[in-house]
């Protein structure tokens, strides 16, 4: 990420208020449990042994199970949502997924957001900001990394309604 670390958290998040390169840092982080990992892997029908079978993964690799990585980038895009999505309209994309390093239980995740672009919307009460979210663990290491597209309202057209 290439610009200044900047701060969003309570402000009104309008396309306006977006400038290309600059890079904020959200407020809050996020502890995996044991219960998001098996609850949600389970709910979306994942068959993947290693996010519920502790056994099987003590012999591989991670010597334990990893969260996966549908829970990873969820958690990430969240902890930026009150930032990047407060005033969504439309989610437009994600692409350029990417994990880095292992999630267990017990990491906490942290997530920064740096603006690549922005660009008028067809319709003019709004704009459209391509957002890189990066996730990191408690121990700094890069987890995520995501490109996210986003419709947002535009202050001069939305802020009296």
């Amino acid at each position: 990420m290439s610009g200044a670390i900047a701060g969003l958290t309570g402000k009104d998040n309008y396309y306006e208020d977006f400038t290309v390169g600059a890079v904020y840092e959200h407020a809050r982080g996020r502890t995996i449990t044991e219960m998001d990992n098996v609850l949600l892997t389970h709910l979306v029908m994942n068959t993947a042994q290693g996010h519920f079978n502790e056994h099987r993964m003590a012999a591989g690799p991670f010597k334990h199970r990893i969260t996966f990585g549908g829970i990873t980038a969820s958690f990430i895009i969240g902890l930026a949502a009150e930032d990047t999505a407060e005033q969504a309209l439309t989610e437009l994309g994600l692409d350029k997924i990417r994990f880095s390093t292992p999630v267990y239980h017990g990491d906490t995740l942290y997530a920064y957001t740096e603006v690549l672009a922005k660009e008028d919307g067809e319709r003019a009460d709004a704009g459209i900001v391509r957002f890189r979210h990066v996730g990191v663990n408690q121990d700094r290491k890069v987890v995520f990394t995501g490109e996210r597209r986003v419709l947002l309202k535009r202050r001069s057209h939305w802020d009296n309604r």
